[in-house]
């Protein structure tokens, strides 16, 4: 087994990693090499030597992203092996040979022990993206392990790495293996043009995804279960839906028999996706109307009355000193929507901030209800699918918060 660079906690600090959270932060380190390099392996030990766990080197307040309490070689067996468990979940909730649905999240971070790194599966296509510099480095592990586990069910693999991690270099390169890559020629076979989109099919409705200049890895899959809530209360509602992106909620919505659907987004290129995707799930055009607008400004000049809206903005909080800015501004948001619904109206709404809590996020709900002055009660609270796993060990993982409330 190789040998790897070390890091000596202080003591006491090693009861979070008992615990088998994922994070080490720099403050809990008491001595480390002095060549470490970011994205290096590395072997974690207590104050008296006993080793405790391995993990990805970091610059910066979390210093070190574990993937193994166990010491492990880190090779391409391992890695192989963590994307297998990955997927062997996906398959066992239905996702991976569903007549249905064939896009899902096969690699969710700390949820799969695969910290700082995502892998979304599109309909054959696997868009990768990095969060930590040690992932970043083993891309091409990565890649030969996905082929091993698809065949030839795997078309291609786009790398859509942050541009932290590769502001140079956004694609995975061409490999003997097979994989060809996306940015380059497109073969005839390829299921989707230079631009990098493929269309993807979710619980029997169509999208068009394109993961080169969407948002994230191109589709918000995590809304998969929330939009199938949309879908059965929308009938024989006026529906908004506000931060609507590529109309995922817009399309189940009138599938689910909405009188009207209007989309509202700041984006033009997210109202045109809008737009295609409606029109390929053969949808009246005349039941959905959209705008290019800012929300807030909409909502604040907006006389409509709606019998349902959609809330579902970008984070508003990506760390955890600007909550109280997140928080009012989801008070607000909120607020708005409120007084824009019609008496027995109801709320989508969600939050996606990692730094705000559901309990603090409800709080803002609270605050939103009392400021307009009507009895509003909660229905459902709503999170991400089961593709988007959450460790019990690492309780951050959990960053999607919803609630559907119904306003007297």
């Amino acid at each position: 087994m190789d040998k790897f660079s070390s890091i000596i906690l202080k003591p006491g600090k090693e009861a979070a990693v008992l615990r088998r959270h994922p994070w080490i932060f720099s403050g809990a380190i008491d001595n480390k090499d002095n060549d470490l390099r970011e994205g290096e392996v590395v072997e974690v030990f207590s104050s008296d030597r006993k080793y405790l766990a391995t993990g990805h080197f970091l610059q910066g307040s979390i210093a070190v992203k574990l993937f193994s309490f166990m010491r492990t070689a880190a090779g391409f067996d391992f890695w192989l092996g963590r994307l297998q468990q990955a997927f062997e979940l996906r398959r066992k909730t239905g996702l991976t040979d569903s007549p249905l649905t064939n896009a899902y999240r096969l690699a969710f971070s700390e949820g799969d022990e695969l910290p700082g790194l995502i892998i979304d599966w599109y309909n054959g296509v696997a868009v990768i993206q990095t969060h930590s510099l040690g992932m970043h480095t083993i891309k091409l592990i990565l890649v030969d392990a996905l082929k091993e586990i698809y065949g030839e069910k795997l078309i291609a693999v786009y790398d859509k790495s942050s541009e932290t991690m590769a502001r140079s270099s956004s694609r995975i390169p061409h490999r003997e293996s097979g994989i060809r890559d996306p940015g380059s020629r497109i073969p005839d076979q390829f299921l989707y043009s230079s631009s990098g989109a493929i269309e993807i099919t979710e619980i029997g409705h169509k999208f068009q995804v394109d993961f080169v200049n969407g948002q994230k890895t191109g589709f918000f899959l995590d809304q998969r279960s929330n939009r199938m809530f949309a879908q059965f209360y929308a009938k024989d509602r006026l529906v908004l839906n506000t931060f609507c992106y590529s109309g995922a909620f817009s399309v189940y919505c009138l599938k689910g028999g909405a009188k009207h659907v209007h989309s509202v987004d700041s984006s033009r290129q997210a109202i045109g996706w809008t737009k295609e995707n409606l029109a390929l799930n053969t949808l009246d055009e005349n039941r959905h109307s959209e705008e290019v607008a800012d929300v807030k400004i909409f909502l604040r000049e907006s006389r409509e009355k709606y019998g349902m809206i959609i809330v579902d903005p970008p984070a508003f909080a990506k760390t955890h000193q600007v909550t109280n800015n997140a928080l009012h501004a989801y008070v607000q948001l909120n607020a708005s929507a409120i007084r824009h619904l019609e008496p027995g109206g109801m709320l989508f709404t969600f939050s996606c901030s990692q730094a705000i809590n559901r309990e603090m996020f409800r709080s803002a709900l609270q605050a939103a209800a009392i400021e307009t002055g009507r009895n509003v009660r909660i229905l459902h609270h709503l999170s991400q699918g089961p593709d988007h796993p959450v460790s019990i060990y690492h309780p951050e993982g959990e960053y999607l918060k919803g609630l559907i409330l119904e306003v007297e």
